[in-house]
């Protein structure tokens, strides 16, 4: 008994390491020098034809550390009976994939066998940032690729539902602090939600309650209208703050007028600490860039169980 114990607790120490030491931003200096343009290039191109691709780079880089670390088993197809995580619940709405194959194809062209996908995943994340007016920042790389990808292991991303305690455990399991937790919610700066994701804010929130009173009432309204209780439009939603292209700290402007979407961002509000760190980054757009680079790299620092490069980031060799 024992040694399971002991077997399980350096389970969980290896699941919410870190990279750190093993990655660096010179990483491919020798072996790929453009690595980095490569990629840039890739998303601007596909960029300058959907001006959804910030978003969705930035949600694909999140939902691949936060399952297996960042070993980009997200980008893993679906193979026989094995549903791979793209085709969990939360992924279906991912999108995107084609910049991260482009920007492979290019690499190999250049540097066969070199750059992982993980990394490209990492590189794309910050490029959709950058390019879309936030800050950008040295990717630290080295990460490696991992061969395994599970759709009922997209349960443990956190969910829009979560409360603060929810939140708390999720980040914490991986290593994140609850200030982390705070700056990278801030991500939602870019992006649009279906409704789906914050149904239960504004229809049957509580028995006593059909709204949630912590909406702005003229927001929650405009929300009923785009989400009737029963709707039937499938790609139905609303922008995650009021700019969505932009990245900047209009979300945390907007929950404090509580016009947030997801109940995960109201919950922000709900402790002392977090609503001092809203608050903060809702008056100093500097203080949150600077903030959310240092988490953005804690997170894509979560260390992976990958081994290799793929060749293909869609499967495994």
């Amino acid at each position: 008994m024992n040694v399971y114990f002991l077997s399980l607790i350096l389970t969980v120490i290896l699941v919410i390491s870190f990279n750190t030491e093993a990655l660096s931003p010179h990483y491919y200096d020798h072996s790929c020098p453009q690595a980095d343009q490569i990629v840039t290039n890739a998303v601007k191109k596909a960029m300058s034809n959907d001006k959804t691709i910030p978003a969705a780079l930035l949600r694909m880089h999140f939902h691949d550390c936060f399952v297996r670390g960042c070993d980009a088993s997200v980008l893993l197809d679906s193979k026989g009976k094995n549903k791979a995580e793209k085709d969990g619940p939360p992924n279906i709405s991912l999108h995107a994939f084609y910049v991260i194959d482009n920007a492979k194809k290019a690499l190999e062209e250049q540097c066969p066998g070199v750059v992982s996908c993980a990394d490209i995943v990492s590189l794309a994340a910050r490029d959709a940032v950058a390019l879309s007016g936030g800050p950008t920042w040295e990717v630290p790389k080295g990460r490696k690729d991992g061969r395994v990808s599970k759709a009922i292991e997209t349960r443990q991303l956190p969910a829009p539902t979560f409360n603060i305690s929810q939140l708390q455990q999720s980040f914490g399991q991986r290593g994140l602090s609850m200030h982390d937790l705070v700056v990278l919610s801030g991500g939602h700066t870019l992006g649009f939600a279906h409704c789906s994701s914050f149904q239960n804010r504004i229809n049957n929130f509580s028995t006593q309650k059909q709204v949630d009173p912590t909406l702005n009432p003229s927001f929650a309204a405009s929300l009923k209208g785009i989400c009737p209780a029963h709707n039937k439009a499938k790609n139905a939603g609303a922008t995650m703050d009021a700019s969505t292209t932009s990245f900047d700290n209009i979300y945390y402007k907007m929950l404090m007028q509580g016009k947030s979407l997801f109940s995960s961002d109201q919950a922000l509000l709900t402790t002392p600490s977090t609503k001092k760190l809203v608050a903060k980054y809702a008056t100093s757009m500097e203080e949150y860039e600077r903030a959310f680079v240092k988490s953005m790299i804690k997170m894509s620092s979560i260390s992976g169980n990958g081994n290799e490069v793929r060749l293909n980031c869609r499967r495994v060799r």
